[in-house]
């Protein structure tokens, strides 16, 4: 399926990746218009429900080494059940990765280029994945295994150099609208967590098949701890930002790092960080879409899809009229298509096999 296999800190990288691009744009805001004040709260709650998710994938694979969701379901419900489930992961990482790209290009174009038609920004994106995965997949890993610890490094940095324009009173009162918005409604932001998506498809992967756990909890535990730095940043910072419609939130934080007077406006490195995180968020995406495709239709290389799904995120992202439907499809849209096919689709599939396998164990046994 891959020419090499995935080492386990380019797999943390790679879960890592569909995470912190989301939180580039909009997810922390929509975080913090729905639980204000118990932002953090609620984030540690539902990080901590993230993990024993990931734990709870890691478990349910046990039972199937060397398999993903494609192969199980495929044990589930014959060939038929593996296609749909197959295009269903298909539409998602190709549907939401397209929306994502749409948005980011909006960003650029408000804050670089107003008088550029937006189809030449998001070509370009298009071209640079097209290019990208016509090299091996590793060249990609590698490329995210630089990129990722620059992007996590720079959320340290932003929070402490703010540090002093914080006001930790606006975190009151802890329970923001109340426990019910905070630990019932709250429970929403499992959407949060997409990454998750990948792990259905990492064991057959992997350079270490038994590192998988360890994979699984670390990557799901640093994006707790990116998110939560992300949101306590802005919380802190902007009392009423919730009600300011800035189209990359964190962008704004960028621009009040001030090292004296020689060391201003450095929100252009973070834009450039940013950008390479993209690229490479775009070209994994793409890559996983592709290699489902060739185990969905049996084909025996992805080299003839790479400009077909190039044209299809571009024709995609090209499909909201405007940006506030796109933006839209991002905030509200999204997270249900994670929880309703990344956490209950994936992890029903897992424990309906897993109830199969140890009815077929008593059967044997007796």
């Amino acid at each position: 399926m891959l020419n090499s296999r995935i080492g386990t800190v380019e797999a943390i990288m790679l879960i890592l990746t569909n995470i912190v691009t989301h939180t580039i744009l909009s997810l922390p805001r929509n975080i913090l218009s729905t639980q204000k004040s118990a932002s953090i709260l609620n984030l540690i709650y539902v990080g901590i429900f993230a993990i024993f998710i990931a734990y709870l994938i890691f478990k349910l694979f046990k039972n199937f080494p060397g398999l993903d969701i494609l192969d199980i379901s495929e044990i589930i419900g014959g060939k038929v059940f593996k296609n749909i489930i197959g295009v269903l992961f298909i539409a998602f990482f190709i549907i939401t990765s397209s929306i994502l790209l749409r948005n980011f290009c909006e960003s650029i174009k408000i804050i670089y280029y107003p008088m550029t038609n937006i189809s030449y920004i998001l070509a370009i994106f298009v071209i640079a994945i097209c290019i990208a995965n016509r090299f091996d997949f590793s060249a990609t890993l590698k490329t995210n295994l630089i990129v990722i610890p620059f992007l996590l490094a720079s959320m340290i940095f932003l929070f402490f150099t703010n540090i002093n324009k914080f006001v930790p009173q606006r975190a009151f009162p802890i329970l923001g609208e109340g426990a019910f918005n905070t630990f019932v409604l709250g429970l929403s932001n499992l959407g949060a967590f997409g990454g998750i998506a990948y792990l259905y498809f990492l064991p057959p992967l992997l350079q270490e098949p038994d590192k998988f756990k360890k994979i699984s909890l670390i990557s799901i535990g640093i994006t707790v701890i990116y998110l939560i730095l992300s949101v306590a940043t802005l919380l802190f910072m902007f009392s009423f930002f919730v009600s300011i419609n800035e189209i990359t939130p964190l962008y704004s934080a960028t621009r009040y790092i001030e090292f004296g007077t020689f060391f201003q406006r450095l929100e252009s490195i973070f834009l450039l960080v940013w950008i390479l995180v993209f690229a490479c968020y775009l070209s994994i995406v793409t890559k996983f879409a592709m290699i489902i495709l060739k185990k969905v239709v049996n084909i025996e290389t992805t080299s003839p899809l790479i400009d077909i799904f190039g044209l299809l995120v571009f024709a995609i992202a090209l499909f909201p009229k405007n940006y506030t439907i796109s933006q839209e499809i991002e905030t509200s849209v999204y997270p249900h298509l994670v929880i309703g096919i990344v956490i209950c689709l994936g992890l029903g599939i897992l424990v309906i096999a897993n109830i199969l396998r140890q009815k077929q164990k008593t059967v044997l046994n007796n």
